[in-house]
């Protein structure tokens, strides 16, 4: 248990054994034996079990591990293990860190006892299932009566100064003392009443044997004062160390002259695992989880409730969604230099939607992942609809909105983010660098799934979903984060329609299950409308969605005042000379009117339109900097009297046209602004007609989202892989003749590439291809890759030696210079 059992074991896990071992089960052994190595362990798997492992553990494909010791030593690197730690649910991950703590290597009724203290039931039923867990995942290995968690993991999780364990307990007695002078060692042991040693070791294995007896320990124990009891009761659950001060109060230094608290600092102390173990009674643990915690139903709804309620939002999320890229139709948002929308911009999108910031945030992100807007990608670069918008608003609804929802699932980028800083304390910005975070879709698909577990038309306790989340992935930092994309994504799932009141909605459902959701969402929504009811105080109300060309027209001619289940509209001077811009006549709106709306047209709503229209293009703008044309020469010079007319640098060319310094638009603008209703004019003198699609970017494809780690490896990979394995090690394990020179031996490390001369290699390759026999080679590809292989030569020339690959199984040819050196195998192999 101490740290002399975890020195000269760099080389043990992956080393290949002498003798090969048969093919069983996962961790297993031949004939009963246990396995010396974490590559025999891995090569005792069937294949199955081994596609398994890298299915688990998909970083091991990079690049496909040439043989099973190569596996096994990847299997063992920090970055691997630390991916592999993260994945662990709570009691996986306490049997391992039970592991790290205990003997190595570690009984399997050891490590019972670590998790159970011999009465926890449940922890003893879940024990097999979770060291299977951790077998898999290629993290412990041995047979149950050597149990041994792998080097690294026990780097990680086993207690230090720095790193504190979360089982609370500290070093044992033998790191504990690995700095203490040898007198002082003496010391303890005599106090305790064990008979002096010739040496600091024998002392200290005579100290952890006492701390480790029970009945010698419990009387130890029996002869301390109370208070010191109090002590070890406040260190026995951790954190392990205490400060002392350089005169400690008798019970301390009582515990500290009998080794119960040894010495960490000058000024702090620790209680040493052994004694820790005593006083628990054997846990490693003060609580242990064996068992997922439930998600139980915590409102039950009427499933025709919940999905009414979910087609309600569906369709609200597809209004805003098409009235924020149509807003940024004609003049979208500046990017900002470093990428993303500015606040004062997130703020006006926010103010158009009549929603917050936040919201506002999520809704741009939402159609950037589904690819309506990007940026245009010119010199003034700016946020505009995609070509892919005006094909999705063609689509029925029930189709947009799975696109929508389509996106949404997969996607990395996180809208809450917004205005949080990164690490470099940057600002974060909607539709900006910094978003991804690569656990979000795996996050959001689990809500979805732990929500369709229950009964359909049922809620959960948001907090009870957020401790199952937390079960499934301990790892402090990363709990957090995905308890916060939890929180959101169920947010995000109300909102945009995956679920209704909390519970998932039928369209969710299918949408989990990768069925289009479309066919179960149609029949939900309500059909589209072809009227409006105008009312006396210039205002139309939309009793339900609107046919789109009705949509679109009145979109131009009204302003939206209210949404809801019925959509209010307003007519003002502003949206009626809008749509005399967009090249109405007045004559084409009252007939638009009258035929759409099933009240009278009111006569306030007339007037309104007739007024507009008979100001309407008066003047006109035009490009010379910019000119100003009019036929009334008075309203001219009442223009050029007005004061508010001063920044756009007016002056008389003739009486009937002024010339401005401002550009044609800012005239507009300007002249909109003192109450005129000018209109615009091309070079032929002809009204210009402002479209609403007039800016789309260049095709552009939504984004990709950024994977957490290298993705799953689909059968067909992990076949390859496994046959490769087989193959590279069925190549590295044979079994060769002793090499005719010293320049042509290898190390004979298992695994190792041979090494001879460039003469004596073409020798030999040259001689199996007259003889027809199989030689081993070691071969470095382009990339630098190294390989051994058992190949039988049949060609060698220009360079080349061209055969029968046995480890491929096919024909290949391989550049002579990169052989690294060759050996012939022995007579009874390939």
């Amino acid at each position: 248990m101490g740290t002399g059992r975890l020195t000269g074991r760099r080389d043990q896990e992956a080393t290949v054994p002498e003798a090969s071992t048969a093919a069983g089960s996962a961790g297993g052994s031949p004939a009963g034996s246990s396995p010396r190595s974490l590559a025999e362990a891995l090569r005792a798997r069937d294949d199955a079990a081994l596609a398994a492992l890298l299915r688990a553990r998909p970083d091991l494909l990079g690049p496909v591990p040439g043989d099973v010791t190569q596996l096994a030593t990847r299997a063992g690197t920090r970055a691997s293990v630390v991916r592999a730690l993260d994945r662990l649910d709570r009691f996986a991950l306490q049997t391992a860190e039970a592991l790290a703590v205990g003997p190595d290597p570690c009984p399997y009724a050891v490590l019972e006892g670590l998790l159970t203290g011999g009465e926890d039931e449940r922890a003893r039923a879940a024990l097999p299932d979770a060291l299977a867990t951790l077998r898999d995942q290629a993290l412990v290995w041995g047979d149950e009566d050597r149990l041994r968690l792998v080097r690294t993991a026990r780097e990680l999780l086993a207690p230090s100064a720095s790193r504190p364990s979360p089982t609370g307990l500290g070093p044992t007695v033998a790191e504990a003392t690995a700095g203490m002078s040898p007198t002082r060692v003496q010391e303890i042991v005599a106090a305790v009443g064990l008979p002096a040693t010739h040496d600091p070791v024998s002392a200290v294995t005579a100290l952890t044997a006492l701390f480790t007896d029970p009945e010698r320990m419990s009387a130890l124990l029996d002869e301390a004062p109370a208070e010191a009891h109090q002590v070890l009761g406040r260190l026995v659950w951790g954190p392990p160390y205490g400060e002392v001060t350089p005169n400690p109060t008798p019970p301390v230094r009582w515990l500290r002259d009998r080794g119960l608290l040894l010495p960490a600092t000058a000024r702090t102390v620790v209680l040493p695992r052994e004694v820790a173990l005593h006083l628990r009674g054997g846990l490693a643990h003060r609580d242990t989880a064996p068992v997922a915690p439930p998600v139980p139903a915590h409102r039950e709804h009427r499933p025709q409730l919940v999905d009414a309620n979910a087609a309600g939002q569906a369709l609200a999320a597809l209004a805003t969604v098409e009235e924020l890229v149509k807003s940024w139709e004609h003049t979208g948002p500046p990017v900002l230099r470093a990428g993303g929308l500015s606040v004062r911009d997130l703020k006006r999108t926010a103010a158009a939607l009549d929603t917050t910031e936040q919201q506002a945030a999520f809704w741009a992100e939402l159609a950037y992942a589904t690819g309506l807007l990007a940026s245009d990608g010119e010199a003034d670069e700016r946020y505009a609809p995609t070509p892919a918008f005006d094909d999705w608003l063609e689509l029925p609804p029930a189709e947009r909105w799975s696109q929508l929802a389509a996106a949404w699932l997969p996607a990395t980028r996180t809208a809450p983010l917004v205005g949080e800083q990164d690490a470099k304390g940057r600002t974060l910005s909607a539709l900006g660098p910094e978003l991804d975070r690569s656990a979000a879709p795996e996050v959001r698909r689990r809500v979805l799934e732990l929500l369709g577990e229950l009964p359909e038309g049922a809620s959960p306790d948001p907090q009870t979903l957020l401790a199952r989340l937390a079960w499934e992935r301990p790892v402090r930092g990363a709990s957090e984060l995905r308890a916060r994309l939890a929180h959101w994504a169920l947010a995000e799932a109300e909102v945009l329609g995956v679920t209704g009141r909390g519970a998932l909605s039928g369209p969710g459902r299918a949408l989990l299950e990768h069925r289009d959701p479309a066919p179960l969402l149609a029949p939900l929504l309500p059909e589209p409308v072809d009227h409006v009811l105008l009312q006396a105080d210039l205002t139309a109300v939309a009793p339900g969605p609107l046919l789109r060309p009705l949509g679109d027209t009145l979109a131009v001619l009204a302003d939206v005042e209210s949404k809801g289940g019925a959509t209010v509209y307003r007519f003002t001077p502003g949206s009626v000379r809008r749509a005399l811009d967009a090249g109405h006549a007045a004559a084409d709106l009252h007939a638009f009117l009258k035929e759409h709306s099933r009240t009278p047209v009111p006569q306030p709503l007339a007037y309104l339109i007739d007024d507009v229209a008979r100001r309407h293009g008066h003047l006109r703008v035009g490009a010379a900097s910019s000119y100003l044309r009019c036929d009334d020469d008075a309203m001219l010079g009442e223009i050029l009297a007005d004061k508010r007319s001063a920044g756009l640098g007016l002056r008389r060319l003739a009486p009937t046209v002024l010339a401005a310094q401002a550009d044609p638009t800012v005239l507009l603008e300007g002249l909109r602004a003192m109450g005129y209703a000018p209109a615009a004019e091309s070079r032929t003198g002809d009204v210009l007609v402002a479209r609403a699609d007039a800016h789309r970017t260049p095709a552009r494809s939504a984004p990709v989202p950024v994977p957490e780690g290298p993705p799953v490896p689909d059968r067909t990979l992990l076949a390859a892989a496994v046959r490769a394995i087989r193959a590279g090690d069925a190549a590295a394990t044979a079994v060769r003749k002793e090499p005719a020179t010293s320049s042509a031996a290898g190390t004979g490390v298992p695994g190792e590439l041979p090494r001879t001369s460039a003469a004596e290699t073409l020798a030999t390759v040259q001689a199996a291809a007259l003889t027809g026999s199989a030689v081993w080679i070691g071969y470095v590809n382009a990339e630098g890759a190294a390989s051994q292989r058992v190949i039988a030569p049949v060609r060698v020339e220009g360079g080349f030696v061209t055969g029968y690959d046995h480890t491929a199984d096919e024909v290949r040819t391989y550049a002579l210079h990169r052989i690294t050196g060759v050996a012939e195998l022995a007579d009874d192999q390939v």
